[in-house]
């Protein structure tokens, strides 16, 4: 990582771009001292995500759809039983 003062980068902007464009990353300075990390952004994946992939992995039980004891729907409203 390449530590830079802010009148370098002011200076050569263009030339730090591009390198960060290549994946280099630069800690800018103030008179000397880090104030920011300048580190190129990762590229998002445009594909579509397919659907279905833990198709088969696990199984959700019946009890999931059951209705909660009430002394834990109390607790989702704020009521102590």
């Amino acid at each position: 990582m390449i530590t830079i003062n802010v009148q370098e980068a002011k200076t050569h902007f263009s030339r730090y771009l591009d390198e960060v464009a290549k994946g280099e990353s630069f800690i800018l300075c103030k008179r000397n001292k880090p104030v920011a990390e300048i580190r190129p952004i990762m590229s998002r994946v445009m594909t579509k995500r397919p659907i279905g992939l833990a198709k088969g992995t696990f199984e959700v039980p019946t009890s999931f759809f059951e209705e909660l004891p009430e002394e834990i729907t109390a607790l989702f409203s704020g009521i102590t039983p």
